[in-house]
């Protein structure tokens, strides 16, 4: 069991995953800029994007800041683990909302969870989030597909394994893959199924896009720039026949179900009225009787 604990730290250090702005650097925490002003080394996505990112705060970091990406990660999380081990608190942040998610980070978690070493977060932005909140899409329920591959067979046979999902789902795509990426949507989901294209959220060009996969596919045909996070409604499944319900019932009773639990399970579980089923099973009944 692997239990972390800021106040458990013995002579380690800590991890720290901040979260930045997706955009407006207005939605910074007074954490993260005490988190930044602290930090004895910054490990950042982007150092030229990290360093304008504190010019619009107003805040000058005496921490070392190196790069961390994926071109360095391999080679840069162990000397980081290393820092932490001798005491140094580590911030991790990227060039938009939470490390790890869709960015670098997860390699720097697990290798401090394996090594016993805290890891915490000062939560922050998250275009995930904020999309599903402003889509209009059902948000009880929900899954985070990130980037798709890119050519577009590996991309149909991941919407394809998706086709059946009921969750509302979350994915992120560059702007020049856009229109590409709703038409395979539409080809695997139906052209009708419901989405909403969420751009440059929280920056002075946001814009929120709603409607069917074939109208979103029409929008982005003219030129889509920015940042842009995808949110497609799940499967609704269609309630199944009276006959399928029929089929159920008589497949419990054949297990030794008693007919009117049988009638009472499939009924709870597919959401139909109990009163219709059994009159149904009641006149099939009637029919073999008098057959």
């Amino acid at each position: 069991m692997n239990h972390d604990s800021t106040q458990e730290a013995n002579n380690h250090g800590v991890l720290l995953l901040a979260g930045t702005p997706i955009g407006d650097s207005r939605y910074t925490s007074e954490a993260l800029r005490e988190a930044l002003m602290s930090a004895q080394v910054i490990a950042a996505e982007d150092t030229r994007t990290f360093s304008d990112l504190c010019r619009r705060m107003g805040i000058d970091p005496p921490g070392h800041i190196v790069s961390y990406f994926e071109g360095n990660e391999i080679v840069r999380t162990g000397l980081l683990v290393n820092q932490i081990y001798d005491g140094a608190t580590v911030v991790l942040v990227t060039d938009a909302g939470m490390p790890s998610i869709s960015d670098p980070g997860f390699r720097l978690v697990a290798a401090c969870v394996n090594a016993g070493l805290p890891v915490s977060a000062i939560p922050g932005p998250s275009a995930v989030i904020t999309a599903l909140a402003l889509s209009g899409l059902p948000t009880h329920r929900f899954c985070f597909e990130g980037f798709l591959p890119r050519k577009s067979g590996k991309r149909q046979s991941r919407l394809q394994g998706l086709a059946h999902e009921e969750r509302t789902m979350v994915f992120f795509e560059a702007p020049h893959r856009l229109r590409d990426f709703l038409t395979d949507a539409a080809t695997i989901f139906g052209s009708d199924r419901r989405g909403a294209i969420c751009r440059e959220m929280t920056k002075p060009h946001e814009e929120v896009v709603r409607g069917t996969l074939t109208e979103l596919v029409a929008w982005a045909e003219s030129s889509v720039r920015g940042e842009v996070t995808v949110v497609i409604s799940g499967e609704t499944p269609e309630p199944p026949s009276m006959e399928e319900m029929v089929a159920r019932v008589q497949a419990l009773m054949a297990d030794g179900v008693k007919y009117t639990t049988a009638v009472r399970k499939v009924a709870a579980k597919t959401g139909t009225d109990r009163h219709e089923l059994w009159d149904r099973m009641e006149e099939l009944r009637y029919r073999t009787e008098t057959d």
